[in-house]
C-alpha cells in the first residue's frame, strides 16, 4: 500500500489556514522529506493541532483598565 503524506497547502486546508499562514506555523517534524518537499501524515497533523494552546493564550498586551 502506498503511504500519502500532505503538502503545506495540505496541511493549510486540513487547518482551514492559508498556505501562507501555514507555512509560518512551527508544523511538527515532517513525516517525510524529499530533497526540500516536507510531507506530513494526516494523523501528525491532527494530533499536533489538537495539543497546540487555544487562542490568545500567552496573554498578549495588558488591556486598559480605563
Amino acid at each position: 500500500m502506498t503511504e500519502r503524506y500532505l503538502s503545506v497547502t495540505e496541511v493549510a486546508q486540513l487547518l482551514g489556514i492559508s498556505t501562507a499562514a501555514a507555512s509560518a506555523y512551527r508544523l511538527p517534524e515532517p513525516d517525510a522529506t524529499i530533497g526540500r518537499t516536507q510531507g506530513w501524515k494526516r494523523q501528525t497533523v491532527e494530533t499536533w493541532n489538537a495539543a497546540r494552546p487555544g487562542r490568545g493564550v500567552g496573554g498578549g498586551r495588558a488591556r486598559s483598565r480605563s
